[in-house]
């Protein structure tokens, strides 16, 4: 069908062309005046279909598979970077069309007409171009542009009106890949502490995919994981989930565009990366840390207080033993490795409590005694 279509549009041009031109090229080689049936128009028309036909039998084909091809490209490509890109280039062929009025009516004056119409073409050309690569580029600005201006709206109730700039700006919580394989979002979103509107950028979906078809057994279990988590919260959690389709191809690290996107919706990341918990907060970024949260909700430890614990290994020092709470918190019992294997009560020292963890100091208590 596409082939017929090109086709015909050649016959088309070619039976237009020879109708115009026909006869006053007849006559400028002959030299023959009047109106005969061989300096018709009408002959001219059906000659020129025919040489376009056949000049065009074999572009036409290569025109097909050009046209398929951009075709399959913006069928597959997601509908925010086709409506912006198209309306950067709606855009550009305006200015184009603004600014070539007076240089054709220039054109026309300085009698250069067909010089001034190539440089009209060129510069539709130019400008079309540019208008559709500024709308795609800058596909993300401007669809929050939009969606800024929509939940502006004075019609639009807000809970706590006072506060809505607020809720705004912390409504949104972008998940990246570590803290969805984690799992535990799903029972903080069950128990309500977390509100708003979970964001899960495409770029992560896809990272979760290639972790989920990784040839080694962790990485694939890991990936598997994290896709389940994320069927649960949508399917069994009261809780709203939107799917930003939008990239930062000049950006490749996934964080840094996770980083990028908070900037640009003013949202919060929410992670249990250490390190990206620290570029957040140098980049005054917004973020989430579910080891803080886990460390808040254990129980507070001072020095000196007393427990009974177990001590399982060696430490890294000489003479250390280790031993673990209940919730995971390790403890470091100085002179412990002669009591491995065994529960001994032991006197907290010091702790030391940061976003990758808390981690306590202790001694025998036995120690204590005989002092």
């Amino acid at each position: 069908m596409l082939m017929n279509i090109i086709r015909i549009f050649w016959v088309f041009i070619g039976g237009s062309l020879g109708f115009l031109y026909y006869p006053f090229l007849l006559h400028q080689l002959t030299g023959e005046q009047g109106l005969v049936w061989w300096n018709s128009p009408y002959l001219g028309m059906c000659l020129g279909a025919i040489i376009s036909f056949l000049l065009t039998f074999r572009l036409s084909r290569s025109m097909a598979a050009g046209i398929k091809a951009l075709e399959e490209k913006v069928v597959g490509a997601p509908v925010v970077d086709v409506l912006f890109g198209s309306l950067g280039l709606m855009v550009g062929l305006f200015v184009s069309f603004m600014i070539a009025l007076p240089l054709h009516d220039l054109g026309s004056q300085l009698g250069t007409t067909l010089l001034f119409s190539l440089g009209v073409l060129w510069l539709t050309f130019l400008l079309g171009y540019l208008g559709f690569r500024v709308g795609y580029k800058k596909r993300d600005e401007l669809y929050m542009l939009f969606t800024s201006a929509k939940s502006a709206n004075p019609k639009k109730k807000v809970a706590v009106e006072e506060s809505s700039a607020d809720v705004h700006k912390t409504d949104l919580k972008i998940l990246d890949t570590s803290v969805i394989i984690d799992g535990r979002i799903a029972d903080i979103c069950k128990t309500g502490f977390l509100e708003g509107t979970l964001v899960i950028p495409q770029f992560v979906l896809e990272e979760l995919q290639h972790i989920a078809d990784s040839s080694d057994v962790l990485k694939r279990n890991r990936g598997r994981r994290g896709l389940d988590i994320l069927n649960k919260i949508q399917k069994e959690l009261q809780i709203k989930v939107e799917i930003y389709e939008g990239d930062f191809e000049e950006i490749q690290e996934v964080d840094s565009k996770l980083i990028k996107l908070a900037k640009l919706v003013s949202g919060v990341v929410v992670t249990n990366d250490f390190n990206l918990n620290k570029v957040c907060e140098l980049q005054n970024v917004a973020v989430l840390n579910i080891n803080d949260l886990a460390n808040a909700v254990k129980p507070v430890v001072l020095p000196g207080e007393e427990m009974t614990v177990q001590v399982i290994k060696d430490g890294k020092e000489h003479n250390q033993g280790v031993a673990y709470l209940d919730d995971g918190t390790m403890i470091v019992v100085e002179d412990g490795s002669h009591y491995i294997g065994k529960r001994i009560e032991v006197l907290v020292t010091s702790v030391l409590q940061t976003s990758a963890g808390r981690m306590i100091f202790a001694k025998p208590k036995l120690l204590e005694k005989a002092l």
